[in-house]
């Protein structure tokens, strides 16, 4: 029975805020829970860890955002115990607010136990790794906490081709950007307990890993005396829309069997269609697949707490 860690819900009153995407609005227009559940009993998925699909500007207004937060996280706690074992939770958080981030992550560990807390890759024009996020890192480091980290759109990055959508090529942009400064900052060794899960198989670092390595050996080498590889094999990586034979093979050469997750980012695609391509393309035998399905992320996140 697979454990899907790239899994995201969506209640009516977020759906129902400004500040969509219109892919977002498509293909959760016919999302329910109880459709959810059906799906993953017929795709042999036992539990998942569900997360907000974490695009759009809903949290312009400070405030706002830390009772949006509050809101995401009791919805998801109550669907974890409506549904014992078959959710878990990674909580929503009002990042880049500090003092909100903070006494969220206190809430959702203490009050709603919460799994693993949920971070965007970047924030306006910082990424995870930055300096400023170091009091939010110190605290999920104290706590040994998992992160569950989903790219964004950085506007930032300008000149792109919005005929394409940021999905194809942004989001795994932001992604490698997010690896890279928390590696080439030092975030990876300051904060050695947090346990960072990054989408869509890194993004493209599997394919630049050796101007990392590079970069590793080079002009950050005060910084990763052990290398890049070092650190990247601290962390966790998911299989969410690229689980493709190319990108599993390219992925695996650089990252252990142990540290890829399955993750099938529903619903924008299904659970089965991800383990489909993951058995057809062959990059993993049984005993990788048992892995890759199951066994990783039972290993790194336990049960569901279900009360």
């Amino acid at each position: 029975m697979k454990i899907d860690v790239h899994h995201h819900v969506a209640p009516d009153f977020w759906l129902a805020l400004p500040g969509g995407t219109p892919d977002e609005e498509r293909v959760f227009r016919d999302w329910s829970v109880s459709r959810a559940v059906e799906e993953m009993d017929r795709d042999g998925v036992a539990t998942v860890y569900a997360s907000l699909p974490l695009s759009g500007s809903r949290f312009d207004d400070r405030a706002a955002a830390r009772r949006l937060a509050r809101r995401c996280n009791e919805y998801m706690a109550q669907l974890r115990r409506d549904h014992p074992g078959r959710f878990g939770m990674f909580a929503l958080l009002p990042m880049p607010d500090i003092e909100g981030t903070l006494a969220e992550i206190s809430y959702a560990f203490d009050e709603l136990n919460a799994d693993g807390m949920g971070l965007l890759t970047s924030y306006g024009d910082a990424w995870l790794g930055d300096s400023r996020f170091d009091p939010v890192f110190e605290e999920l480091n104290r706590r040994k906490a998992v992160v569950f980290t989903h790219p964004v759109s950085n506007a930032a990055c300008t000149h792109r081709q919005d005929w394409l959508g940021p999905a194809p090529i942004d989001y795994a942009t932001d992604t490698t950007r997010a690896i890279a400064e928390y590696v080439f900052r030092g975030a990876s060794q300051r904060f050695p307990a947090v346990r960072m899960i990054f989408s869509h198989a890194g993004g493209t670092m599997p394919y630049l890993v050796q101007r990392f390595i590079n970069g590793g050996n080079g002009k950050f080498k005060e910084i990763t005396p052990n290398g890049f590889l070092a650190e990247a094999h601290k962390m966790f990586y998911d299989t969410a829309q690229v689980a493709s034979r190319g990108t599993m093979l390219a992925l695996k050469t650089v990252i252990p069997d142990s540290n890829i997750l399955f993750g099938s980012d529903y619903p924008y695609r299904t659970c089965g269609w991800t383990a489909d391509l993951l058995t057809s393309g062959e990059a993993f035998d049984a005993h990788g697949l048992q892995a890759v399905f199951h066994d990783n992320a039972a290993r790194l996140l336990g049960r569901p707490i279900s009360a």
